[in-house]
């Protein structure tokens, strides 16, 4: 074991479990702390909640003897290093919402001793970490950077990435004493093969928001060129395939129904909220969210312009959507352009159902109350047969298209997953 202390982590979702498992397989005692109890449980049993996470490595973890799982925080009592990985996702209004990393702040002040490392791992706006995080954890009457030490790692998960798991994906480690970065970066390196220190929390807070704002900005890019290309007659998937032949001065991005996930329709946002706070405008991050947030509009247009070409409106229309998972081969579905779509269709009284095979039932999301509890239905040739489209908004790789193509009386595309179907007269990219 690396640590003669066990590294106590505040969060078990999609970040703070595979951190947990990877802390483990690299020899060290692990503590996972949730305040889902149903969530403990499952872990205690040897179980996965999350698609990419087998149970397998769950139930391995626990037989070594150095993991355990627990809804109380009394429990950071026995650790030396506590690393935090709550949600930060974004207000009705597009602000930070960061109340889940004071809770954690506050429940972790409870039982704050003296040596104490606690790292934020959330993204957020820079100053979280040295400000609202660091005045919570002093309300244990232990100040940061002298009695216990404060640092920020930013996580940089990518479910359902085969090549890049946990351990090898490089860390940025930062903190704003010498002595803190040196205690964090003890804490990652023998769990992380590539380790980036950083001088400044707010640097690396700054660092994480940069990443998601340049994809959701090259997202916005391409989809405003699809856009484009379409009034043209112009395929971007060919045009993006060309342009990446280019081996330097091009990375490719492809359009979509919008965007989607945790990170990249939520932090360019963070940092929008805190440049307004110093009197900064951020157009780009502005006109990105504009032009991502308005896809599903744009998809529904492309349909209801074919439809009116064939003499047919939405109306009396029964749809079948096809993936509401944010992005291709995972379970996860939050802020899926695929649910603002089904809103949409909702709101307009047109018939719908889905196909996921990664989500068997559209969990409780706050704002998509209209939907929630819908079941994914079979795709075979008789469901098929029942729709007047299918809509691909996820192109997982488990669906079978030759046989969609086959069956579906009219498939409109987001995704270019119809590329190999060469009878393309039922076919409607969008």
């Amino acid at each position: 074991m690396h640590h003669n202390q066990v590294v106590a982590i505040i969060g078990m979702g999609y970040v703070g479990l595979p951190l947990a498992l990877n802390f483990v397989n690299a020899g060290y005692e692990v503590v996972g702390i949730d305040t889902d109890a149903e969530k403990i449980s499952t872990l205690l049993a040897g179980k996965s909640y999350i698609r990419h996470v087998q149970a397998a490595a769950v139930a391995e973890c626990l037989a070594t003897g150095r993991f355990s799982a627990t809804t109380d925080f009394a429990a950071i009592q026995n650790a030396g290093d506590i690393c935090i990985c709550v949600p930060t996702p974004l207000k009705n209004d597009s602000e930070p919402d960061i109340g889940a990393v004071l809770a954690a702040g506050q429940a972790i002040a409870g039982h704050l001793q003296t040596g104490h490392l606690v790292v934020l791992e959330s993204s957020t706006y820079p100053g979280t970490t040295d400000t609202e995080l660091c005045q919570v954890l002093e309300t244990s009457g232990l100040m940061a950077n002298k009695d216990f030490f404060l640092a920020y790692s930013p996580e940089r998960e990518d479910p359902g990435n085969k090549d890049y798991s946990t351990r090898k994906i490089p860390k940025l480690v930062a903190a704003d004493t010498p002595e803190a970065l040196e205690r964090a970066l003890a804490l990652y390196q023998g769990a992380i093969e590539d380790i980036v220190p950083m001088n400044s929390t707010r640097a690396a807070e700054a660092a994480k928001l940069t990443e998601n704002i340049f994809r959701a900005v090259n997202i916005a890019l391409v989809n405003e060129l699809k856009i484009t290309f379409d009034k043209m007659g112009i395929n971007i998937w060919e045009v993006i395939d060309a342009a990446a032949t280019k081996p330097f001065g091009y990375m490719p991005f492809y359009p979509g129904a919008g965007w989607g996930g945790h990170c990249i329709p939520v932090d360019p946002f963070y940092l929008a909220w805190k440049a307004r706070e110093c009197g900064v405008e951020t157009k780009f991050i502005d006109l990105a969210g504009e032009i991502n947030r308005n896809m599903p509009n744009y998809v529904l247009q492309r349909l209801t312009d074919r439809l009116q070409a064939d003499g047919k409106t939405l109306e009396g229309f029964k749809i079948l959507i096809l993936g509401v998972a944010y992005k291709k081969n995972i379970d996860d579905v939050r802020e899926s352009p695929a649910l603002v779509l089904m809103d949409l269709l909702a709101s307009k009284g047109v018939a719908f159902d889905y196909h996921d095979p990664m989500i068997p039932k559209i969990p409780d999301l706050h704002g998509h109350e209209a939907i929630q509890g819908m079941e994914s239905v079979a795709l075979d040739a008789v469901t098929l047969a029942k729709y007047d489209c299918a809509l691909i908004v996820t192109d997982h790789d488990s669906v079978d298209y030759q046989f969609v193509a086959k069956h579906a009386p009219l498939v409109v595309d987001t995704r270019n997953a119809m590329k190999d179907i060469e009878d393309r007269r039922n076919i409607v990219m969008a």
